[in-house]
């Protein structure tokens, strides 16, 4: 075997109350596709920072080449060939692509009287691009003109100019197509043929499978296990992961139907920017509606028009049987409405806040004593669901934003579920969640229709739409193109409808 491109050994770092990192260690040869995964809070991230030189380890070791090495920053990393790509990608987006290839490192000419090297830098900034498959037109684009999957190759080429002997790359396909991610896969393909070593994180597992040479695994902040090419599976990460066999990852227990009454009712609804197709639908008492679509499809819009984020022009809605008037969200909480939302950082929590102040946002009115908030009453509710839901944190004053994503996402649950929610709006409930979090997202999800509380479920999560939904309604550019019963339901169907095409389904 060659000489491990970068070795970890024995890496700890310690945050104020929580030990993120205990002895860790890792070893990545050159151009090998090593994945790491672990559950929110793992140490998966902390990890990738320390070698990239964003922290500063307690104790361990790093090696790049058989060289050990310590960052100050950065910037260091960077010079070394190290190069991590976060989730959030790290570009100016009103500048053109080969400003940002080139932003800190400009090319310049002219003597004593500097001028950038403007042609010089284009003619490399093609180059790059064309390594990463971008046409070379691209280079004098504004990166907000461009697609998510062509920012992201943007991003890759800044780091071949770079250098790059090792790329880590966080999430790297949650905000892509499939067409975008199969081209990134294709990328990764050709960095691996010329020797670039790749960190791959991901929570998706079918990608790691298909990308990934070897696996390793992180529990706790510790080594949990090791995978080979031949041994990565879905099941066999899960149970590293996890440290248990998830018998039944999704525990929807199907109650012979698809609920009861209808709770909430929509009648040719309309709304300020929408479509001009009305929408009809109904969720009813007790059951999971599923609603499925392609990206841009209408969802979330027609869900945020429910809640009274967008202005209805035109229908009706009905909640048990009742018309009501939801001008805005205060009205759909008033009315027994919550909403978890596509984005939880940026509409779901405030983010320098603590767990408490997240969780008792929305409930001020119940914890109200004659001399204001009750501070009985507030810590007895962040108690309890801090405690219900598992939310990992050393306490209720802890900032949310320092918590794992999973561990964010339930906090956003605990806010709205204290307040005994009759309809439950879910738009992509589990995003960015590992999959011990899932499972116990589910596993409450299901509990709470099994209370009669109705559940929407906005999901592009495919196994998560069959596995948890009793029935399906999926659109197609802002309409209802269809509905599926359980027994009706699979992916090549909803696939269907979803691309416009005519499905044997009872139309919407």
């Amino acid at each position: 075997m060659s000489k491990p491109r970068l070795q970890a050994t024995g890496i700890r770092k310690q945050f104020p109350g929580v030990l993120a990192l205990d002895g860790v260690s890792l070893s990545l040869a050159p151009g090998e596709v090593l994945a790491v995964v672990g559950e929110n809070g793992a140490g998966k991230s902390t990890l990738m920072k320390i070698v990239a030189g964003v922290y500063q380890l307690d104790a361990g070791t790093v090696e790049l080449d058989g060289v050990s090495v310590r960052f100050s920053g950065p910037a260091d990393a960077t010079q070394a060939g190290i190069i991590l790509i976060h989730q959030e990608l790290n570009l100016a987006e009103n500048l053109s692509v080969v400003d940002n290839l080139f932003l800190g490192c400009e090319e310049t000419t002219g003597g004593m009287l500097r001028v950038l090297a403007r042609r010089k830098m284009a003619n490399r900034a093609a180059e790059l691009l064309a390594r990463v498959g971008l046409p070379a037109n691209r280079i004098h684009r504004r990166v907000e003109t461009l697609a998510p999957g062509e920012k992201q190759l943007v991003e890759i080429a800044r780091a071949l100019g770079a250098a790059v002997r090792v790329l880590i790359m966080d999430e790297p396909t949650s905000s892509l197509t499939q067409a975008e991610t199969d081209r990134l896969y294709e990328v990764i393909a050709g960095l691996k043929s010329t020797g670039v070593s790749v960190l791959f994180i991901s929570h998706r597992l079918a990608e790691v499978k298909r990308c990934c040479d070897r696996v390793v695994v992180l529990r706790d902040g510790k080594n949990a296990g090791e995978l080979a090419k031949s041994e990565i599976g879905h099941d066999a990460m899960v149970r590293l992961m996890v440290g248990r066999d998830l018998q039944q990852f999704y525990p929807k227990v199907y109650r012979g139907g698809t609920g009861g009454a209808a709770v909430l009712s929509l009648e040719a609804v309309r709304y300020r920017g929408g479509p001009p197709a009305p929408v009809s639908l109904e969720v009813r008492a007790g059951e999971i509606l599923g609603m499925a679509g392609l990206v841009g499809a209408g969802r979330t819009e027609l869900s945020e028009a429910v809640f009274g984020v967008r202005a209805l022009t035109a229908g009706a809605i009905h909640l048990n049987g009742q018309p009501i008037r939801i001008a805005c969200p205060a009205d759909a909480i008033a009315a027994g409405l919550a909403l978890i939302p596509e984005d939880r950082r940026l509409h779901g929590l405030v983010i320098p806040e603590s767990v408490g102040f997240n969780l008792s946002l929305p409930n001020l009115d119940r914890l109200r004593s004659l001399l204001g908030i009750s501070g009985r009453l507030e810590k007895q509710l962040h108690r309890t669901w801090i405690e219900r839901l598992r939310i990992k944190t050393p306490s209720a004053a802890q900032p949310v934003g320092l918590l794992s994503g999973g561990n964010q996402q339930k906090v956003v649950y605990g806010k709205w579920l204290a307040r005994d929610p009759r309809v439950l709006i879910l738009d992509e409930p589990t995003r960015g969640v590992d999959v011990g979090a899932k499972a116990e997202i589910y596993a409450l999800v299901d509990e709470l229709a099994g209370r009669g509380v109705a559940v929407w479920m906005i999901t592009s999560d495919m196994e998560e739409l069959l596995g948890m939904s009793d029935r399906v309604v999926v659109m197609h550019e802002g309409k209802l193109a269809g509905e599926l019963p359980r027994e009706r339901l699979s992916e090549e169907a909803v696939m269907q409808l979803a691309t416009g095409g005519a499905a044997t389904a009872k139309a919407g």
